[in-house]
């Protein structure tokens, strides 16, 4: 009986962690590097398989168009019907006619049309490389952003503690009569302000936490954190080499040479088009008393219509894709020295915040403080203080975001992201 007890015991313990342990896994905070969070989202969001199916399709476009032409046969049978007497004409009998038209392809046009259908699908791969590259970038902004409102919810809590301490003192220097109530009612006023202030910050951060899981798809956990800092450094190549990597690597400009490729090749295409087209004809008779075997060929001359208008739409189409890839390949050098530029302000901005701003009116704050306890300074100056302190921190987050905003810039014009960890 004992062991019986035993027994039902520890099924129940058994039965009792399994229904409960994913309960508890799920419960569990997940830490996500912002690598992690670029994999998850690259792998979840739709527009990444939308365009990875585009890609698909534009390889099932080459094996079309490397196909070759099917051959045409064509079966003709009917009885013989007399038109005199039999005496005269013999007993009616079945004929067939069978032919068989292969046509043959001009090898100058069917090299072209593949060679074609192969830039679109290297087009195709540089529209799909955009779209990751500017998911990556989004998902790291926002990752970043993240931060920045949460370090401003953190702030904005630190901020309402200090003011919610000061009313208390000055709530107890009014009761014993030391103070006018006007005092009491000012500080009221800046703690309600900073309430306010708190919560926004704090609903900024949620806001910016549902961003994230939208372009994640919804592939991470509601409780997710982020293992990153606004203060992580950044690391990139000099200016030099960014200058000559960009529009090299550019996934834009590579598909706008891809689209020029298969421009200059559908011109290729429709200047072949020009040459004869010819078809091998092979033709089986049979009747009741004979047989005929016959071949030949067709051949289709261009003599009044050599397809001047679509060698010229071509041509002109060829141009169009000329004159915008070498506009964009400008305009995005551009994009990358304006980053670049950003990139030094808020390096600038972060090292000055650090140079001792900060601290500076930290001790500023402290001195109001300290000062108004022993009554040498007024509520006023000690809210003044407070108020320059809680700019200057604010300035330096934004400023820190931006930095890795600018970086984020940097790396989606140059289509850097963790392509290692994806699976094609």
């Amino acid at each position: 009986m004992q062991i019986s007890s035993f027994c039902y015991l520890l099924i129940s313990l058994c039965f009792s962690f399994t229904f409960s342990s994913p309960l508890v896994f799920a419960q569990q905070t997940a830490k996500l590097t912002i690598d992690e969070l670029q994999r998850l989202g690259l792998q979840a969001n739709g527009l990444v398989f939308a365009a990875r199916s585009q890609v698909d399709m534009a390889q099932a476009g080459v094996v079309a168009a490397s196909a070759f032409l099917n051959p045409e046969v064509t079966v003709m049978a009917g009885p013989d019907s007399n038109r005199y007497s039999l005496a005269i004409t013999g007993p009616t009998s079945m004929q067939r006619h069978v032919t068989v038209n292969q046509p043959i392809e001009n090898p100058f046009m069917r090299s072209a049309r593949i060679n074609a259908s192969e830039a679109v699908v290297d087009a195709t791969r540089a529209s799909y490389d955009q779209v990751r590259a500017d998911l990556a970038a989004q998902l790291r902004v926002r990752a970043y952003e993240l931060l920045l409102r949460q370090e401003q919810a953190t702030m904005e809590q630190d901020i309402y503690d200090l003011a919610d301490d000061v009313r208390r003192r000055i709530a107890i220097n009014v009761d014993r009569g030391e103070l006018a109530r006007f005092e009491l009612i000012r500080a009221e006023t800046e703690v309600q302000s900073a309430a306010n202030r708190k919560e926004a910050a704090r609903l900024n951060a949620e806001r910016a936490r549902v961003a994230l899981m939208q372009l994640t798809a919804g592939a991470i956990s509601v409780n997710f954190e982020i293992n990153a800092s606004l203060k992580d450094p950044v690391q990139l190549p000099s200016l030099e080499e960014l200058r000559q990597e960009v529009p090299a690597v550019n996934p834009e400009v590579l598909r706008l040479q891809a689209e020029q490729e298969r421009a200059n090749q559908r011109i290729s295409q429709e200047k072949a088009a020009v040459l004869p087209s010819v078809n091998v004809l092979y033709t089986n008779y049979q009747d009741a008393q004979f047989t005929s075997n016959t071949a030949g060929m067709s051949v289709r001359i261009p003599l009044f219509y050599r397809r001047r208008g679509e060698i010229d739409t071509a041509i002109y189409d060829s141009a169009r894709i000329r004159d915008t890839l070498e506009y964009r390949r400008y305009e995005i050098g551009q994009l990358f020295e304006s980053a670049w530029q950003m990139l030094q302000i808020a390096q600038r901005r972060v090292d000055m915040f650090e140079g001792g701003l900060i601290k500076e009116a930290e001790n500023a704050v402290q001195v109001a403080q300290s000062a108004y306890r022993f009554g040498e300074r007024g509520l006023i100056e000690v809210l003044d203080t407070q108020r320059i302190l809680r700019g200057i921190l604010g300035d330096s987050l934004q400023a820190r975001f931006d930095l890795q905003s600018a970086a984020a810039e940097i790396d989606r014009l140059r289509a850097h992201y963790p392509k290692e960890l994806l699976v094609e």
